[in-house]
């Protein structure tokens, strides 16, 4: 195992050695991942061998959709099994599946062997002192709390992939979906609520809700208190309903039974959207899709036209 190597960092030498040592040490035949590749070939004319940027393997789903899109040719070789499941990505899966996937072990990295791994600020101690010791150059990335601190994220790891123009099309793309989707001039907030399974609310501070902020609505959970991942009961919605619920789960599973329990039917002047999972966590490239669905959430209250049924999907 990698912690029986007992290795030492010293130089680009040693640390290929290092990366050798660890790749030899582990079962599976490092021949049969060399022609796996990232989303482009590594050695290919314009690639990252060739331009000499770093090459990167991304462990966080966030980090993953943001890098696929700033990095050049050959330089993203692995991104994280999570953007591969349509449940939990933040990606299309036609992209998300142009690049391998890797569960995030220090035995599955250093088989890829990467100049720089990316991961969350929660990658545990053993694996983030296994990655240093390794010799790999090891940038931890936190939840983007607020749209100032997504663009902040894009552009650092622009730099970090050697392609900050990369990153400042992106910065554009978001700044233009502030834009279109910002709501009229004066006009009075919408109280809303994010009802997450198992009741769980969105707190302050949080990126989702500033998105809330810049199309129009002001989240109730936290005038009333609560913070991230704090817990609503369906009574309390029943006896102040806010006018909006952005209803955020799965539709067949057990612990979503209160987001759809049919007393909220009951809310005459409160609808209910459904907002996609994957669009409440992540930065990058997901804000603009995030902040088009709130967006319409917003046009739909304000249409003359009847929204009918209390609950509507955003989705296409």
């Amino acid at each position: 195992m990698i912690r029986a190597l007992s290795l030492t960092r010293s130089g680009r030498g040693r640390r290929k050695a290092r990366l050798l040592a660890a790749a030899l040490a582990l079962a599976g035949p490092v021949a049969a991942l060399a022609g796996c590749g990232g989303g482009d070939a590594a050695d290919a004319p314009g690639s990252a061998k060739a331009s000499g940027h770093p090459t990167i393997v991304s462990l966080n789903p966030c980090t993953d959709a943001i890098l696929a899109e700033v990095t050049g040719p050959g330089q993203l070789l692995a991104i994280s099994n999570y953007s591969h499941d349509p449940e939990s990505s933040s990606m299309p899966m036609e992209a998300a599946r142009r690049f391998r996937a890797v569960s995030g072990s220090v035995e599955e990295v250093a088989r890829i062997g990467p100049r720089v791994v990316v991961a969350s600020a929660f990658l545990d101690p053993a694996s983030e002192a296994a990655f240093r010791r390794l010799g790999f150059e090891l940038v931890k990335v936190p939840i983007a709390s607020d749209l100032r601190a997504a663009r902040e994220q894009v552009r650092q790891l622009a730099r970090l992939a050697g392609h900050p123009e990369r990153g400042e099309r992106l910065v554009q793309r978001i700044d233009a979906a502030v834009a279109r989707n910002a709501p009229p001039a004066g006009m009075r907030q919408i109280p809303a609520l994010v009802w997450e399974s198992g009741g769980l609310v969105a707190g302050d501070r949080t990126l989702i809700v500033d998105m809330m902020e810049h199309t129009g609505f002001t989240n109730i959970a936290g005038a009333r208190g609560l913070s991230q991942a704090d817990y609503l009961p369906l009574e309390h919605v029943l006896a102040d309903p806010p006018r909006v619920v952005f209803a955020v789960g799965d539709p067949l599973a057990e612990e979503d039974r209160m987001l759809h329990h049919p007393a909220l039917s009951a809310l005459t002047s409160t609808r209910r959207f459904l907002l996609s999972r994957s669009i409440l966590w992540c930065g990058g490239p997901t804000i603009p899709r995030a902040l088009d669905e709130l967006a319409a959430a917003r046009r739909a209250l304000a249409s003359p036209e009847p929204l009918g049924d209390w609950t509507v999907s955003l989705r296409p």
